[in-house]
């Protein structure tokens, strides 16, 4: 087993490890005569993300204002150059997203178990746990085309060799970005005047061999005219090999060995003081096994081996068949028992972390008209192409078998004889069949038109930034080797017929059935094969378009006792459209039959929905946006004996063509007190998220959940979710506020800096959909509210399904507090170079989420450890630099939690276990604690040769138990991969 540090180590480590160290270097800061004070621009920045631009005014993410020694309200954290470089991630993404302040961010770990989703891969933002969908996400403050319907871009196809510093804004920036930043924003800061030439080649590999990673990157950058054509070219290529699947039962991809097929177990039993979920490893599905399992009936028990020779089935918790399906000793309300002969699980069978290659070509061209003035164009195009596979084989736990088979064992005909039967109930992973595997293809085009600088007007200088972007995504999603579920069943219903096997029904042998042995181990003749999981599968096509007008006008109105009114108002038009387009298997009449998909009169061509999963459906929509922004700053102090404090506020009216009008606001202010170095902020704000395409008009998605559970039989059935959209949907109004105070450079301590600042957001009218296990629960408790959606006992193949569609119901809030604190010492203990510590903390205190649906209680998610918000999450970096090389140490941890505040723990006396609080066995999930290290070597000028390693000792992630039959691993808190190592070599001339 990999090595396991202790809950203590695990409590609090970055943090202390960051005080420790920032103490000892202030101690002997304090002994050493040699330290000199450390410039302000040098200082890693805690709370104010400024840049000066080629005007020398000073431009601040998460405002319009750009005024010399203007300080927002807004907290901000910035990442730098050296800093990104120093992480050395093979995308850029994987370096932000570690930051404590976003949780729930998507990337290549996550959504590898998913067959529909289409956001394999896709690298994406959420900030405050908010989900990414209220992150918004912009790159040199402008917006970009989104990657999927969702709305969210995708962060592998920005020029990221270029990018000189990322900017996150801890809290709400609608009043001046608009929609889409109720948690925040993510804004990318390229070198718009980049000259010179720089590259980046860097490989990686896992302890395990796997994963292996290559990246190549280079920019170049030109100044023409007399220093007024500026010409900027870059291209990126990365490839990341992935984690792929391990086999069924536990085993997982090479030699990892921390997948024990963790469960939560469900007695199906609410009363009696006995808990109802029961966590346990070793779960065991009962209703299915690799090769196969009779499952009901007088025969239940008897399983299939390789060859196809029959055998007693050897159940878990030393249980028997009971004939009418379920197991003694076992646990029927999601078909489980512990131990016993696990080969048939499918959970261990999918992808950890998607094959992700990236290509991205990026140019800038910007001409100076005047001095401080310039027209400039962007192009950018990149592809992302991702690979997972969801799951193994084939399971199906309810197939019905004639005991007339001719494949069947004459052992077990003559059973059915016995027994009197001429059928029986079957289940099997079909370990003999292909693998399904899900292929993405994502290209965009984005291109920029436009103008920024200064002009003279009324007395003042005034700055103008003006453009217009228009973007285009083509999404692509292709799934090879998925199973058409009704020719399944006519090619396993076979007869003999005339001294040949054939298919028994005769409309199927028509259309081109195969009939397949799935009693054993044996392969289906390609053939077979190319009926029942034909090459041409499941597709989605999907056109995104996004056209941007902006404008923004910034300058000082006049003087007044403290300095300038500063001025910012602006102006922006948004267009939005999607079109998608499936497969008519899976989307039914609104697609058309062809030569590649003819028409077959087994499958359902109305409502389409035939394959095993990735049931596409057509759809499409737009809509367009008009808003109108004014940003005031008002000087209210400067003096040596008050300080400086000023009061900044902004709002912005917003229409929307399906939704209406709305209004988002903020009013804040800083005061940086006479106390040296105190700096007291604060900040409110009402910001507004306008449903996305996907809410507002997505085409049915459809999800298989294989293992569901239906509480009215206690037996687990398969379904459909079928997810569509409301174009009735509102706009979400959210409230924030934070206040804060920071530390930064006194001269006490030059090179310190520290800040603390507490938020909350109160989100309603949240656009938020009931799980279907919420649905069919609280139905089944006497809320008829919920009865009419589902459907689990259909005697059509394919027609068990649970409908979800979002509302404007939820509420949420959450709320926090941040922590960073920095600190450089230059020459340490009179050494040469520069040693720097910098720690980042939040805490989420609570996270409650209303349904808005009467009889359905508030969960509150902070701490839930199988979602996105720990208690406690911290970044600490140590680093130690000179001319020469350096070294670092980074420390990543977040604390201990459970699976659900819902639940309620108990071992025996336990109360009613309802929908709203089931009560379960154990509701504990350990954190974890991470250590990386890298460093670099200069060997020559401009030549830095580098290594780093993430995950040190190895950690393995912990279970994530759910009820059914997955993975059941938490990627987007844990780390699944394990140690990695990368090397790589960057020029700079």
């Amino acid at each position: 087993m990999k090595a396991i540090l202790t809950s203590q180590l695990r409590l609090g480590g970055a943090s202390l490890i960051a005080l420790a160290a920032m103490g000892w270097a202030s101690a002997a800061h304090a002994q050493t005569s040699t330290t000199e004070p450390v410039p302000a621009a040098e200082l890693p920045q805690a709370d104010t993300a400024a840049q000066t631009d080629q005007n020398d005014q000073i431009v601040v993410t998460g405002s319009r204002i750009i005024a010399s020694g203007f300080t927002a309200p807004t907290p901000t954290t910035v990442i730098g150059a050296e800093q990104i470089a120093a992480n050395a991630q093979p995308n850029l993404f994987n370096t932000i997203a570690q930051l404590p302040s976003l949780q729930g961010s998507t990337g290549a770990a996550t959504g590898t178990f998913s067959t529909s989703s289409g956001t394999q891969g896709l690298s994406s933002f959420s900030l405050r746990g908010l989900q990414p969908i209220r992150t918004l996400t912009l790159l040199d403050g402008q917006r970009v085309a989104a990657a999927n319907v969702s709305g969210v871009p995708d962060i592998s196809l920005f020029p990221q060799l270029l990018v000189q510093r990322v900017d996150v804004v801890n809290g709400g920036a609608s009043a001046t970005y608009g929609s889409d930043a109720v948690g925040g924003v993510v804004n990318f800061i390229t070198n718009t005047r980049f000259t010179g030439f720089k590259a980046n080649v860097q490989g990686g590999i896992t302890t395990y061999g796997d994963n292996k990673q290559i990246l190549a990157q280079g920019a170049w950058g030109g100044s023409f005219a007399g220093d007024k054509l500026h010409l900027i070219v870059s291209g990126e290529y990365a490839h990341d090999g992935g984690v792929g699947p391990g086999d069924f039962g536990t085993d997982l991809a090479r030699s990892r060995d921390w997948y024990k097929a963790t469960t939560l177990l469900n007695t199906g039993v609410t009363t009696g003081g006995s808990p109802q979920f029961v966590y346990s490893d070793y779960a065991q599905p009962y209703q299915y096994a690799r090769y196969g399992l009779i499952n009901n009936g007088p025969l239940q028990g008897i399983a299939f081996d390789v060859n196809g020779n029959p055998y007693n089935f050897q159940y878990g918790s030393n249980g028997q068949p009971l004939g009418n399906g379920r197991v003694s000793n076992c646990y029927p309300g999601n078909s489980f028992c512990v131990g016993g002969d696990l080969t048939g699980a499918p959970g261990s069978g999918a992808s950890l972390v998607s094959k992700l290659q990236r290509v991205v070509g990026y140019t800038r061209i910007g001409y100076d008209f005047a001095p401080g003035n310039e027209f400039y164009g962007t192009l950018n195009i990149g592809q992302v192409k991702t690979n997972n596979q969801p799951s193994p084989g084939y399971n199906r736990p309810n197939l019905t078998v004639q005991c007339s088979n001719p494949y069947l064992p004459q052992l077990v005909r003559d059973r059915c004889a016995t027994a009197g039967i001429t059928s029986f109930n079957f289940g099997t992973s079909n370990g003999a069949f292909p693998d399904p595997q899900v292929y993405t293809d994502r290209r965009q085009y984005r291109g920029v038109l436009g103008a920024k600088g200064k002009f003279s007007a009324a007395g003042g200088e005034w700055n103008y930034d003006a453009y217009y972007e228009h973007g285009v995504t083509i999404a692509d999603i292709n799934v090879q080797d998925i199973v058409l579920q009704n020719r399944y069943v006519a090619a396993t219903n076979a007869i003999a017929l005339n001294g040949a096997i054939v298919c028994a029904d005769p409309v199927a042998r028509a259309a081109g059935c195969q009939p397949i042995n799935i009693f054993g181990g044996f392969a289906p003749s390609a053939s077979a094969l190319a009926y029942v999981t034909p090459a041409n599968g499941p597709f989605q096509h999907t056109k995104l378009t996004q056209d941007v007008v902006s404008a923004n006008i910034s300058g000082n109105l006049f003087d007044l006792w403290a300095g300038p009114l500063s001025l910012a108002i602006g102006g922006e038009y948004r267009r939005e459209f999607y079109r998608v387009n499936a497969d008519p298997y899976g989307a039914g009449a609104t697609s058309p039959n062809s030569a590649a998909y003819p028409v077959d009169p087994l499958l359902n061509q109305t409502l389409g929905s035939n394959w095993a999963a990735g049931n596409y459906k057509n759809g499409g929509g737009k809509y367009n946006v008009y808003e109108f922004s004014a940003e005031t700053n008002l000087p209210l102090l400067d003096s040596e004996r008050l300080g400086r404090a000023n009061l900044n506020a902004a709002a912005r009216y917003t229409h929307y063509s399906t939704s209406g009008s709305v209004w988002a606001w903020k009013v804040g202010g800083t005061w940086s007190t006479p106390i040296d170095g105190i700096r007291l902020r604060a900040v409110t704000s009402r910001d507004v998220r306008a449903p996305n395409l996907s809410e507002l008009f997505a085409a049915p998605t459809v999800t298989t959940l294989p293992n569901f559970n239906d509480p009215f039989r206690n037996v687990a059935v398969q379904a459909f979710q079928n997810t569509v959209g409301n174009p009735n949907l509102k706009p979400e109004i959210a409230r924030n506020t934070e206040v804060g105070i920071t530390l930064a450079n006194p001269t006490w301590l030059p090179g310190l800096s520290l800040s603390f600042d507490y938020y909350t957001i109160k989100l309603s009218g949240v656009v938020s959909t009931l799980s279907p296990d919420q649905i069919v629960r609280f139905c089944f408790e006497g809320n008829q509210t919920f009865c009419g959606g589902f459907v689990l006992n259909s005697p059509v193949q394919g027609g068990n399904f649970i409908n979800v569609q979002p509302f404007n119901l939820a509420s949420w809030k959450t709320s926090g507090f941040d922590i960073e604190a920095s600190y450089r010492w230059q020459r340490p203990l009179g050494l040469p170079g520069n040693f720097t510590v910098r720690a980042l903390g939040t805490h989420v205190q609570e996270f409650l989420v209303r349904a808005g649906i009467a009889g359905v209680a508030t969960v509150d998610n902070a701490g839930a450890n199988n979602g996105a918000t720990p208690d406690w999450k911290w970044l600490a970096i140590q680093t130690y630099d000179t001319d020469k090389f350096s070294l670092l140490v980074q420390e990543r941890w977040f604390s201990d939690g459970n699976f659900g505040n819902q639940y309620v723990e108990c071992q025996s006396g336990c109360p009613v276990s309802t929908g709203n609080n089931p009560t379960i066995s154990r509701n504990f999930m350990p954190g974890a604690f991470y250590v990386d290290v890298g460093g670099s070597y200069k060997v020559t000028r401009g030549l830095e040769g580098y290594f780093k390693v993430d995950n040190l000792f190895n950690v393995d992630p912990v279970p994530a138990p759910q009820t059914n039959t997955g993975l059941d691993v938490n990627p987007a808190l844990y780390d699944t991969i394990g140690r990695t190592y990368r090397i790589g070599v960057r020029l700079n001339f």
